[in-house]
């Protein structure tokens, strides 16, 4: 009777800790013409990324709604990834809440344009065309377009990494004190402005940035120059060590918000 008595009481402790641990949870934005999302397998396919978040103990949710306050208001860290339609002034403004209230906020992006007005409160401009390294040494296969960035600064999501790959980029430029650019191209890379695909006088040729991160309130947010650097084909080596990286951080700025 006893040894009963033990056990149902050593099994409703388990019980209530598990009843009573905070999960933390991040909520992928698809409701803005994504083309690749965490539901669907395939190379270019984000259930991969989502799969190592869940490894990483995050509960891994998608919505095509709106964002609003009330949506946000149970989320840890919100993933808007290669979006090809614009938020409303409304949803940018529930991001921004969100991010004052210490929530994480992680942009992607595939095209920059319908990102432009959010990535402006954030203090992040971006250039008008997608760059290209210069420095043959860092570029994959051959083409500028695709490349290793290994100009890196110290900061959690550079953690233990030699370089990350990128492939198909916006650069990135702060134009606010509460961004600052921790990862970018060698001096050489180059942005097509005349658009004639080889480098010429008329283009923009120096170092630009390809991953920014900033505080808003509470919270701090990441914007990456490129999304395909967490798809499916992409998400090997260095990639996916900056995914552990990336979970790291958004558990460890979560736990600081809310006091943990």
């Amino acid at each position: 009777m006893m040894r009963s008595f033990i056990f149902l009481l050593l099994f409703s402790l388990t019980s209530c800790n598990c009843a009573l641990a905070d999960p933390i949870k991040v909520l992928f934005d698809q409701g803005h013409g994504q083309a690749f999302t965490i539901e669907r397998s395939g190379e270019l396919q984000l259930d991969q990324f989502a799969g190592r978040l869940r490894d990483n103990g995050w509960q891994v949710e998608a919505t095509n709604a709106l964002l609003t306050p009330e949506l946000l208001s149970g989320v840890d860290a919100l993933i808007i990834s290669g979006a090809f339609k614009p938020l409303s002034a409304n949803e940018i403004n529930a991001v921004l809440g969100f991010l004052e209230n210490g929530g994480s906020l992680v942009v992607t992006l595939h095209i920059a344009p319908p990102l432009v007005s959010l990535l402006d409160k954030l203090g992040v401009t971006s250039a008008n065309g997608v760059v290209r390294e210069g420095d043959t040494s860092q570029v994959i296969d051959g083409e500028p377009l695709n490349f290793n960035v290994s100009n890196l600064k110290p900061h959690p999501l550079n953690a233990g990494l030699s370089y990350f790959s990128l492939y198909g980029g916006w650069p990135l430029r702060p134009h606010h004190e509460r961004a600052q650019v921790i990862a970018s191209t060698s001096p050489t890379a180059w942005v097509d402005l005349n658009r004639d695909q080889v480098l010429s006088d008329k283009d923009a040729v120096q170092e630009f940035g390809v991953l920014v991160t900033g505080n808003l309130g509470k919270g701090e947010f990441a914007v990456f120059a490129d999304d395909a650097i967490f798809q499916n084909r992409f998400l090997k080596g260095e990639n996916e060590k900056l995914v552990d990286n990336l979970s790291r951080w958004m558990s460890q700025k979560n736990a600081t918000a809310k006091g943990k």
